[in-house]
């Protein structure tokens, strides 16, 4: 939001850098920093002084621990559940997925409208069983940027007896902002009954160093099974209020400093300019012959496909602008497309945007497809999926031309084999992948 911003984030940033979150009764600064951000998040989305909350790393880790806190709550309260379900409308963050194979919960996925994008709530009513202990709506979808039908959705919690975590760590800090101006927001925050946690990201709209995120609940008493708490050894007495012990203070020093610094009215003017850039962007793009809006945004990020056009080499068009659009994979009714993220640094830029976006397309228009793609479904034929070797995958990955350590230049092709493959195949070459990535140089290993 500003070179003047940036550099208070800094500067609290380092002057906390050494300072411990392991205790809050030692470093007790980063205690009333914690409560200070914690009261404005509370009041900004609707809730009153029971409302209480942690500062975390990120929405990853806010996730994890709303997700945690439903397990071990309803193992408190409904002891007879024994294989714990949590419903995900497709659209939900991959953090979700994340919390669930930590935690052992069963993902219910259930199905999103296809014109809107939103939560089908008559598809997640049919999906409650006696083993649910959560549904999650998004504030909005990242895939989309659409708010789900939250309302609706937390009172189908409320009636069940059931724990709805609405996730709004990409837009909890400024849909409010937005609704001010006087845009028809769906209500997502603690003023809607049934909603009982929520995560709001600090370092995506409010502008503050990372890693500064926050996970909120409707009162203590469901926050205290976020808590933990060992006395079972020799050593000091543990006791933490999130994943992390031992932290650097720096990130909430820093998000606390960026907060007041840009102040209610600050942030309002941001929220006003991010979003007339983001409708004329996306006014724009709808343009453009051949490209078209998977819906209307609802904050400051959308998603694009093209029945005409390779997305994938639209992308790398685009790249070779020096712009960074984001390849999104289809899924489900979701087609494949590429994802746009506005943000205070791109506002002066719509223009000159639209322009190479339009010249991008024009070049993509006449690239051929579909070889590689062809060929990877050819060697696949001859092998055993379910019983891929690690030797497999990396001579599968390295006739696409990715080697260990590394990846091509143009990633175009290597989309569109993954866009081609089946959801538990992406993801085994997606490890694989990474796994060769992180790897020591031997050079390096003295």
């Amino acid at each position: 939001p500003g070179q003047a911003a940036e550099e208070i984030g800094k500067e609290a940033y380092m002057m906390f850098l050494t300072e411990n979150g392991l205790d809050p009764t030692i470093f007790t600064s980063l205690l009333k920093m914690e409560n200070d951000i914690v009261s404005m998040a509370a009041g900004h989305v609707g809730g009153d002084q029971v409302v209480v909350g942690n500062f975390t790393s990120g929405g990853t880790e806010s996730i994890l621990l709303a997700v945690k806190t439903a397990r071990d709550f309803c193992r408190s309260t409904k002891p007879g559940i024994k294989a714990p379900e949590m419903i995900l409308p497709t659209t939900a963050h991959a953090a979700f997925h994340k919390a669930a194979k930590y935690f052992d919960i069963k993902v219910v996925p259930t199905p999103v409208d296809g014109s809107t994008f939103r939560a089908d709530v008559a598809a997640m009513e049919s999906a409650i069983t006696r083993n649910t202990i959560l549904l999650v709506g998004s504030a909005p979808s990242y895939a989309h940027g659409v708010v789900d039908p939250i309302p609706e959705m937390a009172r189908l919690a409320k009636e069940r007896d059931l724990l709805f975590h609405t996730d709004g760590c990409v837009g909890a800090f400024m849909l409010p902002f937005i609704r001010e101006a006087g845009e028809d927001v769906t209500p997502f925050g603690f003023d809607v009954p049934g909603v009982t946690s929520l995560s709001m990201d600090l370092h995506k709209y409010a502008y503050t160093p990372k890693n500064a995120s926050l996970v909120l609940y409707r009162n203590k008493a469901l926050r205290r099974h976020q808590l933990f708490a060992c006395a079972s050894w020799p050593g000091y007495s543990v006791v933490n209020n999130a994943v992390q012990s031992s932290k650097t203070g720096g990130p909430l020093a820093a998000a606390w400093a960026v907060l007041n610094f840009l102040g209610m009215e600050g942030y309002r003017e941001i929220a006003e300019q991010t979003r007339q850039a983001t409708l004329k962007l996306a006014e724009g793009i709808s343009q453009i012959e051949g490209l078209s809006l998977l819906a209307r945004p609802d904050m400051f990020m959308f998603s694009v496909a093209s029945d005409s056009v390779n997305v994938f080499h639209i992308i790398e068009e685009m790249r070779k602008r020096n712009w960074y659009i984001q390849p999104q994979l289809a899924f489900e009714n979701s087609p494949r497309n590429f994802h746009i993220s506005i943000n205070m640094s791109n506002v002066p830029h719509i223009e000159p945007l639209l322009e190479d976006l339009k010249a991008s397309v024009a070049n993509a228009r006449g690239k051929k497809s579909g070889d590689l793609v062809q060929f990877v479904q050819g060697a696949l034929d001859e092998i055993d999926v379910n019983n891929l070797t690690p030797d497999d995958i990396s001579g599968l990955l390295a006739s696409v031309g990715i080697e260990p350590g590394g990846a091509p230049d143009d990633m175009s092709d290597i989309n569109e084999i993954l866009n081609s493959l089946p959801i538990d195949l992406r993801e085994l070459l997606m490890k694989e992948f990474l796994n060769d990535l992180f790897t020591v140089k031997p050079d390096e290993s003295r």
